[in-house]
């Protein structure tokens, strides 16, 4: 009776930590654009951005601009949508694209620059010119 009771707690504690370790992501969570580009030299290390991709650098084909998904709700011809610029590695992200960005803040002669080290799209909208 006892070696039943223990088999069965054993196999419980192995379920349970086998749940936690495969069940759940280690992530921080994640700013928008807004919360850093009013002072991004305040943040160091790394941190993870959402953002949507909404202009190209014309000078550096690495560089895109990103704006808060707050953004979107803008309807008017004139929002002044604040750009945070973000060197990428790999494919370039479309205009539109809803972006998960983890990286750091460097210092550039011209301002502060998010170098990103990784990138997921996590969604695509629709901008409807205003790219």
């Amino acid at each position: 009776m006892k070696t039943n009771i223990r088999n069965l707690f054993v196999l419980v504690a192995a379920l349970s930590f086998l749940a936690l370790a495969t069940g759940c992501k280690n992530e921080a969570p994640a700013f928008g654009v807004n919360d850093v580009v009013s002072d991004p030299g305040a943040f160091s290390g790394s941190l993870t951005l959402v953002g949507i991709v909404n202009a190209y650098s014309q000078s550096d084909a690495t560089i895109v601009g990103v704006m808060d998904k707050k953004e979107l709700t803008c309807t008017t011809p004139n929002c002044e949508k604040v750009l945070l610029p973000v060197k990428i590695t790999g494919p370039r992200p479309a205009i539109g694209d809803e972006v998960r960005i983890s990286g750091s803040f460097t210092a550039e002669s011209w301002g502060q620059l998010f170098n990103a080290s990784e990138m997921e799209v996590l969604a695509t909208h629709n901008l409807g010119g205003q790219g």
